[in-house]
């Protein structure tokens, strides 16, 4: 087989693993919205479908450079993916995880907010923004431009910063829980947890919330670090009657 077709197949694969991982979180989220917030999806039936194609469509730029790395790694030793545990020590696990987690957040913060650009808004943001109120559905609905720039971010810091295969895997299992809870339309959260000192520093879907109602703030994925140091951070937003924090 040629290297151009086990990097295709390779793609095609991870594409298909990222469009199953979103179906099945968001769909896995939006049922228990159906069981605990009856009515909240009511009537945004056009609204959720378009939310699935545009993510499906995201599923497959994702899953483009996730294959080509990943068929790298396994065939010429790309990245600083290790397998062995014993190649770093035990404390290097949570704290790669968190290293992934600031560089994502980072990157996350400046894009979202240039995407918020008059320009780029229109060219692709708004597609994500046309989700009025956002739902379970709604975490991987970006226009195909903007998909891009979070594709990118994982597969680059492979070749950075050492990780092994099983934080990897956490880093993204985060990174799927959080882009879906995020867009519920109501917080899952404890609310000791929300409104308490880590709330301060964690986002959760109260804080995004505020996003999605306003526009011009709360720009950040994982942590509130970069709207408090850029004078963003609004506070938390208010959910309907169906939904609350």
């Amino acid at each position: 087989m040629s290297v151009p077709t086990a990097m295709l197949l390779s793609a095609l694969a991870m594409t298909m693993i990222v469009a199953i991982r979103y179906v099945l979180a968001s769909g896995g989220f939006a049922l228990v919205t159906r069981l605990r917030h009856r009515g909240l999806y009511v009537g945004l039936g056009a609204q959720i479908r378009r939310e699935i194609g545009w993510s499906l469509a995201s599923a497959a730029i994702y899953g483009l450079p996730a294959g080509i790395i990943a068929w790298g790694w396994q065939n010429r030793g790309w990245t600083r993916i290790t397998m062995d545990i014993g190649d770093w020590p035990l404390w290097y696990w949570p704290l790669s995880i968190l290293l992934y987690l600031l560089a994502h957040d980072t990157w996350f913060y400046w894009t979202h907010r240039a995407m918020h650009g008059q320009r780029l808004f229109h060219i692709a943001h708004a597609v994500h923004h046309a989700s009025r109120p956002p739902t379970a559905w709604a975490a991987m609905s970006f226009h195909p431009w903007e998909a891009v720039t979070g594709a990118v971010v994982i597969p680059a810091l492979v070749f950075i910063i050492p990780i092994h295969v099983g934080a990897l895997g956490a880093v993204l299992a985060i990174m799927t829980i959080m882009g879906v809870a995020n867009h519920m339309g109501w917080e899952i959260f404890p609310r000791a947890l929300v409104h308490g000192p880590a709330g301060n520093f964690l986002i959760t879907a109260s804080h995004h919330q505020r996003h999605h109602q306003q526009y011009s703030c709360n720009f950040g994925l994982y942590f509130r670090f970069w709207d408090h140091v850029c004078g963003t951070d609004r506070g938390l937003g208010r959910f309907g009657t169906e939904g609350r924090a």
